[in-house]
């Protein structure tokens, strides 16, 4: 074999991902989804565990409309009118009616001036940062930023890379305060929500900070925030981040495949930058746009978030969310403060981590434990999160099948 070579170096790496506790192993593959009854929300069968149905904890669709009726006719009808797929990238012949309805929604959404498409929410990150960076600019991250952000500030090569510690504005501050002697411009880049812990960056405090600043760069300070898991899940009307603090980025980052349930990212932002991105961005440019029946499943899903049946879905989303915090302190066990619906467990132990998901896994649960270096040393823990389609009777399923665990 002319890559055994290779191969036996690669079977050597995955052992010792394996022996430090750091390998994913197989995929749960999901093969039915029984419908919500009797007081439950959805359950899913899964490849060789037969007829035992799972309730899901880790998953993404915080108000469940990957499952909703018109979302579904949405898409289905709009296969109907315009195919499978987009049949080229946008700028040759790939642009349906649906994308441009969905970035004109987008916009009027979160209130800006253009929205942008991209098939992720990660290469809408990759395809952005690295445009806006040049050999004068300084970008300052915090540092438990998603994977993506981490790889689009590589790709970009900026003069200067900064980590600032988790939420400390004064270091945030500092780092402003040093980029000012040598770089034109400065890009402050953040989570809105961080996935991992359900924490939120303090935007308007964020924002003021920069503000301050801003006069000091010949090319601006900016803000850019990836509100992926915020935006539809987070804030009285779903509006993320930005809502809940009373701020405003420069580049407002969202994906389409959480709250909303479908698929795909954007941004939003002035028109001159969308345009220009549009126009210097090689994810945008060079790749596939999401389908036009997964854009009319998504204007769809912004709609019915932007309506008294989307309020209705946050409200019971927030009431499942402090449900299952309440639990876990009533258990004894750790979790961090927040409001979001990502609730994470603190176990701090990488094996403790496994066992307790296997035996979330044995209970009916799919929870899925998150070790180094997803999280810090030390962080490990498993992320449950809420959806609006979870009842309190599945709540109090996972907080009976944890206590049984803990002997509470």
């Amino acid at each position: 074999m002319p890559a055994e070579r290779l191969e036996k170096k690669l079977e050597q790496r995955l052992s010792e991902l394996g022996r430090s506790g750091r390998l994913k192993g197989d995929e749960a593959v999901i093969t039915k989804v029984i419908p919500a009854a009797d007081g439950k929300g959805p359950r899913f069968l899964l490849e060789g565990y037969g007829a035992q149905p799972f309730l899901r904890m880790n998953s993404n669709s915080y108000l469940g409309l990957s499952f909703d009726a018109e979302v579904k006719a949405a898409e289905d009808e709009a296969v109907r009118q315009y195919g499978t797929g987009p049949g080229a990238v946008r700028f040759i012949s790939g642009t349906w009616a649906p994308h441009v309805a969905l970035e004109r929604r987008l916009a009027e959404f979160h209130g800006r001036e253009a929205a942008m498409l991209f098939s992720s929410a990660y290469a809408t990150v990759m395809g952005l940062l690295p445009q806006l960076i040049t050999d004068r600019t300084a970008v300052i991250s915090d540092e438990l930023n998603h994977n993506c952000i981490i790889n689009a500030i590589t790709l970009g090569r900026p003069a200067e890379k900064r980590i600032w510690k988790h939420l400390d504005l004064d270091d945030l501050e500092r780092h402003l305060k040093e980029a000012a002697q040598k770089c034109d411009r400065a890009i402050v880049v953040t989570d809105g929500v961080f996935s991992m812990r359900g924490d939120h960056a303090p935007l308007d405090a964020i924002r003021k900070i920069i503000d301050k600043h801003d006069s000091s760069f010949t090319e601006n300070a900016f803000l850019i925030v990836d509100d992926s898991h915020g935006v539809g899940a987070f804030g009285p009307t779903g509006r993320g981040t930005e809502e809940v603090t009373g701020a405003r980025a420069d580049l407002l980052v969202g994906t389409l495949g959480k709250a909303f349930g479908v698929n795909g990212g954007y941004v939003t932002g002035s028109a001159t930058i969308i345009r220009y991105l549009r126009e210097t961005s090689p994810f945008y440019i060079y790749s596939n746009p999401i389908t036009p029946a997964e854009a009319a499943a998504a204007l769809k899903a912004v709609e019915i978030v932007d309506s008294p049946r989307g309020q209705q879905l946050l409200g019971h989303l927030r009431e499942m969310t402090a449900r299952f915090r309440h639990g876990l302190t009533v258990l004894g066990l750790e979790t961090l403060p927040g409001e979001h619906p990502v609730v994470p467990l603190m176990v701090r132990d990488t094996t403790r981590t496994a066992v307790l998901v296997a035996h979330l896994r044995n209970a009916g649960i799919l929870a899925t434990g998150l070790n180094y270096p997803v999280v810090p040393r030390g962080d490990e823990e498993i992320r449950f999160q809420i959806c609006a389609d979870h009842t309190p009777a599945d709540i109090d399923e996972v907080l009976a099948a944890l206590g049984a665990f803990t002997g509470r």
